[in-house]
């Protein structure tokens, strides 16, 4: 019999250890060592799965050229993806549990074979019959979409060898498993190796592969870091369980911009795009109420309308609290202190809340002004006016910095009917406004909440 080894192996960096440790020395990280079984045959047939033909050319003499991208229907997914699906790539697409990922690809997977492409949809979880039933739901039925439910790597080669599709999606990786590999399906090594069988048959053969991953309860992609890194492209599909729209969010993207984002509806027939997010957003919006304000922040190279919820309220605590939802936590703490600072408001005994309607999440700076008239707006129970953008960057001096791109931010507004934009005065320049809307350039947080609330 071959001789078999231990080895332990961090799932965060993969450092190797003999034995185990509590805390990884590569990472630092706790708890992350797990062990993995080697055999001397596993090491051979892995060895020659990995030898190629081709040898190493002079890049002078490499043929150039952009790769011609796989459009789909879906006008979101292409926008995230950079233009399309290039062919040859490998997409790992996460999210949480019900989300709709599976949704998601089996209607892209119609969409394509309808294009007259060949796709191959092998599920590890659903049995033929089950994904069947969905795609009866989905009205996802197609000649050219053939459907496998199979776990072992080998068998879906041959499945590969046969169908020879220009479209593959694995759901999921983590029920797929190598048969030389003497670990369970899911474990660090089956999750590695599978993942680098697949990407040698995606560069090898051209075809275009998808992989869902299963998150772990922090929101990571379950299994080893090093998964993400072998991958041309991760997505992840967000959400919330009590609403019924969901964000594809790039978050590595070899061909194409990581601020991207894709927007869904959950609908009974499967899920629709959102063509104009900003009105989404918007459509639940109360008017003349105080802590409300509209701001316009860029998700990638599309302007989205939001609005900004604040409530400020008198604490019965030594300490207020302070909690955000859809806005970084300390860039809500830092607006509160220039607020106080620069402005004096006196906020130390007052609980501060700030939300994004609709569940999405900005991270850009230019939403600062509109948070922190929101939140003055809240403390002095004074409404802002009801068709008012604004938007702007906000220095701990209390000055408005420019933002970029807001020649298209104050368009995006004009186009759904607001009547005013207050922004930094500094981005006004080089660029005509469009007509109908009015343009109030503001230098300073104090000059910005005279406007708004004056």
């Amino acid at each position: 019999m071959a001789k078999i080894k231990t080895k332990f192996v961090c799932t965060e960096c993969g450092t190797e250890s003999p034995k185990w440790m509590g805390k990884c020395p590569g990472c630092g990280e706790w708890n992350s060592m797990v062990e993995e079984r080697e055999t001397a045959h596993k090491a051979q047939a892995a060895s020659r799965a990995f030898q190629t033909q081709e040898k190493p050319k002079a890049i002078i003499h490499i043929e150039g050229g952009s790769e011609p991208r796989i459009e789909t229907r879906m006008r979101e997914l292409n926008r995230v993806l950079g233009g399309g699906v290039v062919p040859g790539s490998l997409i790992l697409v996460g999210g949480d549990p019900g989300i709709g990922k599976s949704t998601l690809l089996l209607q892209t997977s119609h969409e394509l074979a309808a294009a007259g492409r060949t796709v191959l949809y092998v599920s590890g979880e659903e049995s033929v019959r089950q994904t069947k039933m969905r795609a009866d739901r989905l009205g996802a039925l197609h000649e050219r979409l053939f459907v496998l439910c199979e776990t072992n790597v080998e068998a879906i080669g041959e499945a590969i060898e046969q169908v020879q599709p220009d479209f593959l999606v694995i759901d999921s990786i983590q029920t797929v498993y190598e048969p030389s590999v003497p670990s369970a399906p899911g474990s660090v090594a089956q999750v590695r190796e599978c993942t680098a069988w697949f990407m040698r048959a995606a560069k090898i053969r051209g075809i275009a592969t998808v992989l869902v991953g299963h998150v772990t309860k922090e929101g990571a992609i379950a299994g080893p870091r090093l998964l993400e890194h072998m991958v041309d492209c991760v997505l992840y599909f967000e959400g919330e369980r009590h609403h019924s729209y969901r964000l594809l969010r790039a978050v590595k993207n070899r061909f194409g911009s990581t601020n991207e984002i894709g927007i869904f509806e959950m609908s009974e027939a499967g899920l629709r795009e959102v063509a104009n997010p900003s009105e989404l957003f918007l459509s639940e919006r109360p008017l003349g109420v105080s802590g409300s304000t509209v701001a316009a922040s860029m998700e990638g190279t599309r302007p989205v309308l939001v609005e900004l919820q604040a409530l400020v309220a008198p604490t019965m605590f030594p300490s207020p609290r302070r909690m955000s939802a859809g806005i970084d936590h300390q860039r809500m703490a830092l607006i509160i202190a220039v607020l106080e600072k620069r402005l004096g408001l006196f906020l130390q005994n007052q609980d501060a809340y700030l939300n994004v309607a609709g569940g999405v999440r900005l991270d850009e700076p230019a939403v600062d002004l509109a948070a922190a008239v929101s939140l003055a707006s809240s403390f002095r129970d004074a409404p802002a006016r009801p068709y008012d953008v604004i938007f702007g960057e906000v220095g701990l001096t209390g000055e408005v910095r420019a933002v970029s791109r807001a020649e298209q931010r104050v368009k995006e507004a004009a186009k759904l009917g607001f009547k005013r934009v207050i922004m930094p005065e500094r981005s006004m320049r080089g660029w005509k406004p469009p007509e109908g809307i009015e343009i109030i350039g503001v230098g300073s947080v104090e000059e910005a909440l005279s406007v708004a609330l004056g």
